[in-house]
């Protein structure tokens, strides 16, 4: 089975041609409830299923968070992997949100279950946790670069509890954030159009200047929408990598449902505004 064109190359593509935008599928009970929806497996079919119609054809990258479909246990997960199967078919990149970290064949596992082309949960790129030491995701960066896909690694995240050790300052004097994106670098060095390893760094943290985010790679950026940030925004955080920048909005966008125009509007006013804060015009 050949591989996919390297992922960097596709989601370039796919800004170019959708708008830098990623839409999260995260049916949490509220949002359920919110929909209309009972908190069980056919609500969360429903859901899942009503974001992929209105957005797999026209948004860059939907996002489906694992542990929202994980909870309800192996019925939940078939969803899932309808979900993305769908999402694929119509056109969208999808990321599994999984937050992998681990290992040795550990690590290697959970790459297959989303990195290998034959698993049923195939996804063109997966989030990653560095925090076992980046080494760790070797297994991860080995299967991306043999399939096409990706990775996004945590860099500096949004949450409040990450800049305890995202911040933390090493021997050598960088922070442990600054480290993720030193070798994400390095494994960006000479892809283009843009490489296929990214950072997951939060759109909410403000201005970024002392953190080199020019990686040659894509920025997963959430909190815009619900967690405060805006568009507008994008470039005083991302400054000269902004081009490079994913935003992820979920609930900003998922709010807007069951109504399937509603959620067209809302993601393709979102995708505007960025478009807008990122080509500055």
């Amino acid at each position: 089975m050949s591989p996919l064109e390297p992922f960097g190359a596709r989601l370039r593509r796919a800004m170019d041609e959708r708008g830098p935008l990623c839409v999260g599928i995260d049916p949490h009970a509220s949002l359920l409830a919110e929909w209309g929806l009972n908190d069980d497996v056919t609500g969360l079919e429903r859901f899942s299923r009503t974001v992929v119609e209105a957005m797999a054809d026209r948004v860059a990258v939907l996002k489906p968070q694992s542990a929202f479909f994980e909870r309800f246990g192996s019925r939940g997960v078939a969803v899932l992997e309808k979900s993305v199967e769908e999402a694929r078919a119509a056109g969208a990149l999808v990321v599994m949100d999984a937050k992998r970290g681990d290992i040795g064949s550990t690590m290697a596992a959970y790459a297959e279950s989303f990195l290998r082309k034959d698993s049923p949960l195939f996804s063109d790129a997966l989030t990653v946790s560095p925090y076992l030491g980046y080494g760790s995701l070797s297994p991860a960066v080995a299967l991306a670069r043999e399939s096409g896909t990706g990775l996004f690694v945590l860099a500096l995240t949004s949450n409040p509890e990450g800049g305890e050790v995202q911040h933390a300052i090493r021997a050598d004097g960088r922070t442990v954030g600054a480290t993720m994106l030193a070798h994400l670098a390095a494994e960006n060095v000479g892809e283009e159009p843009l490489g296929s390893f990214g950072a997951v760094v939060g759109a909410t943290l403000g201005a970024l200047s002392t953190y080199d985010l020019d990686i040659n790679g894509p920025l997963l950026a959430p909190g815009i929408g619900a967690q405060g940030a805006t568009p507008a925004d994008l470039p005083r955080v991302f400054g000269a990598a902004v081009r490079n920048v994913v935003p992820n909005v979920s609930r900003g966008v998922l709010r807007h449902g069951p109504d399937v125009v509603a959620l067209r509007e809302a993601a393709s006013r979102f995708a505007d505004e960025v478009r807008v804060a990122v080509s500055g015009s």
